[in-house]
C-alpha cells in the first residue's frame, strides 16, 4: 500500500510503498476514502522540516533541551548518533480520515466489513491507503453524512473539546481569535450553542467566511471593528469567553484576550501561540486560563487509545471517543456546515505536490482533502449493494371482476390536505365508485370529509373498516411513517390497495409489505406515482417514439423551502424529504426510460437537503435527479430533459411539453391547470378494481422505484454508486 511520508532531516516528501497494516485484536483495518491535511498543524510541521539544524533547533527548544541532557549522561557521540537516527527516518503526516472497515479484530462487535467509519489519531489515521485503528479512536459515521465531510472528525472533535473547556452558556458572548480551520469551527459550535460570536483574524476572506458561518462580527485583531463590536454586544463589560485558535510566534492573541475579556472570563488556549501572559492584565480581572488538550480525555492515555478501555460515562462523560461520535452527529443535523471548509480536493497520489503548492502558497486552503482510490481488483467486492426484494405471489396477477353495474366501493385512511385536494375531488360523483367509509384519528376531520365528499360513514375504527366485505379498495392518505404498516394490514385483510408515495421508509418495512403479498396471494397495490400518467407527458413519449440506444435524462425538482413546523421535516419519525417525495421522480424517469435502474448514486452538501441523484439503467441510460430547496419560488418546480438518438424531450413544470427531431413538436396551448395525473391514475386504479385485471404499474416496478428511492440513503452514506441487486 501507499503512504505519505517525510524524512524531518532532510524535509523531503513522498508517497513511499509500504506493507500493509496487520489487523490487530482491538480494532479495526480500514481503506481511506479521504483523509484531512491539517493545514495548520501539518504545514507547521512540514515547514520545520525544510529548516536548518540550526532552526529546527530555535523552533523546538523543548527537543533541545532533551538533547543536552541526553548529552550530560550518554555523551555527545552516543547522542549524536541517536538524534541523526531519528531525524534521517520517515515519519507520518496525517490525523483526521474517514474510510470504509476491510477488516474487523478480534474483540469487536460494533461495526462489520463495509461499514463508513471517520478515524482519528496521529498514528493510527494517516494519510494512508490502509491504516489500523483501535476501538476508542473510531466511530461509526451517520446516515446521510457525507465521507469528506465526515473526514473532519478529529478536527472537529478538537474544536468541541476546546468549547466543552470555555463552558459556554446560553446568551454569552465569545471571541475567537485565529479563524483558520479550527477557528471557524470554534465558531459554528458556539453558535450552535446559543452564544453570540465575534472573531479576529488578519485574513479578510477568513473573516467573510466566519460571518458566512454564523459570526455576528469579524475584523483584523488590531482593528477597532473588533473591540467596537465587543463592547456593543456586551454593554461594555467583555467577552464571557476567548477562544485562541491562532498559531505563531506573537503574543497579539493573548494580549488581546486580556484586553477584551470580561472581569473573571475565561481565557481557553486551543491553538498554538505564543503565551507570555501579561500578569498585571490577567492579574486584575482575574482571567481563567484554560488549555484544550486535543480531542478530548482519552488523549495520550495508551490504556485508554491503545488497549480500548474506556472511561465510565458517569466519570467522564465526553471522553475522545465520545466527542468524535457528537461532532459527526452534528454535521449529520447541519448543525455544523463544513463544506464551505473544503478549499481543495486532491487525489491520494498527488500528495507530494499539494504539500508543495500548500508550503509555497500557491494553493490557500482552510482545508484540503486527499481522495483515496478504490483498487480495481476490489471495487466490485467492496460496492455497495442493495437487494430488491423479489415479488412472490401465491395466486394470478388479477381478482374477480366486479358485478355489472355495482359501484366499486372506496375507504381512505386519512383525510389530510393531499387526499381532499388531489384525490378525493377526482372520485367524488364519479360514475361507479361509491366512496363507504373514512377513517380518520380525529372524530371532527372524518365529519368534514364525510359533509364534503359524501362518504357513507365516517369513523375512526380502522379494524371495523378492513373487515367489512363491502369494502372493494381502501385509500392509505396518511403520515409517511404510517404507509407501509397499513398497506400490509389492507392486504391481508384482501383489499385492493392505493398507497400515497412512499411505500415504504426501511428495506424491513419494504419486505414487510412483500410479506403480506406472500402470505394472502393479494397482490393489489399501486403507489401513488401519478406523474406517468400526466396527459402532456404521454403525448410527449409517444411523439418522441422508441429509441435504439442509450438515453440521458435530466430532472429538476425546484422543491422550495418548507414551512416551519411542518410534518415534513420531522425526518426522525417521517424521513428525509426525498424519501417521501423522490419515488415520484424516480418512477417517472424508469417510465420514460422502460426500464428499472441498476444502480444508485447520490451526493449531498452536509444537513442540506439539496442532492443531486445519478441512476444508471441496463443499457447505460442515465438519468440525473436535482432535488433542489433553495432555488427560487417562482421557477418551475419541475422541468425534465430527454436525449436519445438525436431526439430531444422537453417538459416544462407540466404546463408545455416540445420534442425536437426530424420534425419538431410543441403542445399547441397553455392548460388551464397543471395536469400532474392524478384524475387518469385514479381511473386507472377504479377500472383495475372494477374488471379484475392488472393493477396500472406492475408490482414489481413499484418495489424497485421503492428500493432505488432507498438506495440514496446508503449511496449518501458511502459516498459510491449502490449497485441495485434482484434477489433470487
Amino acid at each position: 500500500m501507499k503512504q505519505v511520508v517525510q524524512n524531518y532531516k532532510s524535509g523531503e516528501l513522498s508517497v513511499l510503498e509500504v506493507p500493509v497494516p496487520g489487523c490487530k485484536p482491538g480494532g479495526v483495518l480500514v481503506r481511506s476514502v479521504y483523509s484531512l491535511i491539517s493545514t495548520g498543524t501539518e504545514m507547521m510541521k512540514v515547514s520545520e522540516a525544510g529548516m536548518s539544524m540550526v532552526g529546527k533547533a530555535r523552533s523546538r527548544p523543548d527537543q533541545v533541551a532533551k538533547v543536552m541532557q541526553s548529552v550530560a549522561v550518554n555523551g555527545l557521540p552516543a547522542t549524536y548518533r541517536k538524534v541523526m537516527g531519528k531525524l534521517d527516518s520517515y515519519t507520518p503526516l496525517g490525523y483526521s480520515l474517514c474510510g470504509v472497515v476491510e477488516q474487523v479484530g478480534a474483540g469487536i462487535d460494533d461495526v462489520k466489513v463495509g461499514d463508513l467509519v471517520a478515524c482519528a489519531g496521529n498514528e493510527h489515521a494517516l494519510h494512508a491507503e490502509l491504516n489500523w485503528v483501535p476501538k476508542n479512536l473510531y466511530t461509526p459515521v451517520p446516515d446521510g453524512l457525507a465521507p469528506q465531510h465526515a473526514a473532519f472528525g478529529t478536527v472537529g472533535s478538537i474544536a468541541l473539546q476546546g468549547v466543552r473547556q470555555g463552558e459556554p452558556q446560553l446568551g454569552e458572548v465569545a471571541l475567537v481569535i485565529g479563524l483558520g480551520l479550527i477557528g471557524q469551527l470554534v465558531v459554528q459550535l458556539l453558535t450552535a450553542a446559543g452564544v453570540r460570536v465575534v472573531g479576529a483574524d488578519p485574513d479578510p476572506s477568513r473573516c467573510e467566511l466566519a460571518e458566512r458561518l454564523g459570526a455576528v462580527a469579524c475584523g483584523d485583531p488590531g482593528s477597532v471593528a473588533v473591540e467596537t463590536a465587543v463592547a456593543e454586544l456586551t454593554g461594555g463589560h467583555g467577552v464571557d469567553q476567548v477562544y485562541l485558535a491562532a498559531g505563531g510566534g506573537s503574543n497579539q492573541p493573548v494580549e488581546l484576550a486580556a484586553r477584551l475579556a470580561r472581569d473573571r472570563g475565561r481565557v481557553v488556549d486551543i491553538g498554538k501561540c505564543r503565551l507570555d501572559l501579561p500578569w498585571n492584565a490577567y492579574y486584575e480581572k482575574e482571567l481563567d486560563v484554560r488549555f484544550s488538550r486535543s480531542y478530548g480525555p482519552g488523549r495520550y492515555d495508551p490504556a485508554y487509545e491503545l488497549e480500548g478501555r474506556d472511561y465510565p460515562i458517569g466519570y467522564v462523560r465526553w471522553t475522545e471517543r465520545r466527542n468524535l461520535a457528537c461532532f459527526l452527529d452534528l454535521m449529520a443535523r447541519g448543525r455544523v456546515d463544513v463544506g464551505p471548509l473544503v478549499s481543495h480536493v486532491a487525489d491520494f497520489e498527488d500528495a507530494v505536490e499539494t504539500y508543495r503548492r500548500l508550503k509555497d502558497g500557491e494553493l490557500k486552503a482552510v482545508t484540503a482533502l486527499f481522495r483515496y482510490p478504490v483498487p480495481e481488483a476490489e471495487a466490485e467486492r467492496q460496492a455497495p449493494e442493495v437487494v430488491v426484494p423479489e415479488v412472490r405471489r401465491t395466486a394470478p396477477a388479477s381478482a374477480p371482476a366486479r358485478p355489472s353495474g355495482s359501484p366499486v366501493r372506496l375507504a381512505f385512511v386519512g383525510a389530510g390536505n393531499y387526499a381532499t385536494s388531489m384525490l378525493l375531488p377526482h372520485l367524488a360523483g364519479r360514475e361507479g365508485v361509491a366512496l363507504s367509509a373514512v377513517v380518520t384519528t380525529t372524530a371532527l376531520s372524518g365529519a368534514n370529509a364525510q359533509r364534503k365528499f359524501g362518504f357513507a360513514r365516517a369513523t375512526t375504527d380502522l379494524d371495523a373498516v378492513l373487515g367489512d366485505p363491502a369494502v372493494d379498495a381502501v385509500f392509505v392518505v396518511t403520515r409517511h411513517s404510517s404507509h407501509a404498516e397499513l398497506t400490509r394490514r389492507a392486504l391481508l385483510a384482501g383489499k385492493a390497495v392505493f398507497v400515497e408515495k412512499p411505500l415504504a421508509l426501511t428495506g424491513d418495512e419494504l419486505a414487510g409489505v412483500l410479506a403480506a403479498v406472500a402470505e394472502s396471494g393479494n397482490d393489489r397495490l399501486q403507489v401513488g406515482f401519478n406523474r406517468r400518467f400526466a396527459p402532456l407527458l404521454r403525448e410527449a413519449k409517444a411523439r418522441f417514439g422508441a429509441r435504439s440506444g442509450p438515453a440521458s435524462l435530466r430532472y429538476l425538482v425546484n422543491a422550495g423551502r418548507l414551512q416551519h413546523g411542518s410534518w415534513y421535516l420531522q425526518q426522525g419519525t417521517e424521513g428525509s424529504r426525498f424519501a417521501g417525495e423522490g419515488g415520484h421522480f424516480i418512477d417517472t424517469a424508469s417510465w420514460l426510460l422502460g426500464a428499472d435502474p441498476v444502480s444508485v448514486y447520490a451526493v449531498a452538501a452536509a444537513g442540506n437537503e439539496d442532492l443531486q441523484v445519478v441512476l444508471r439503467y441496463p443499457d447505460d441510460s442515465t438519468a440525473t435527479l436535482s432535488y433542489v430547496t433553495a432555488g427560487a419560488p417562482g421557477f418551475p418546480k419541475e422541468t425534465l430533459d430527454l436525449v436519445a438518438d438525436g431526439k430531444v424531450l422537453k417538459l416544462d413544470d407540466f404546463v408545455r411539453a416540445s420534442v425536437y427531431g426530424k420534425k419538431r413538436w410543441v403542445s399547441s396551448r397553455l392548460p388551464k391547470a397543471r395536469d400532474k395525473g392524478q384524475s387518469a391514475e385514479l381511473a386507472a386504479f377504479v377500472r383495475a378494481v372494477r374488471t379484475g385485471g392488472p393493477m396500472p404499474v406492475p408490482l414489481e416496478s413499484l418495489v424497485a422505484t421503492t428500493a432505488a428511492t432507498l438506495a440514496v440513503q446508503s449511496a449518501l452514506a458511502g459516498g459510491a454508486p449502490v449497485a441495485l441487486a434482484r434477489s433470487l
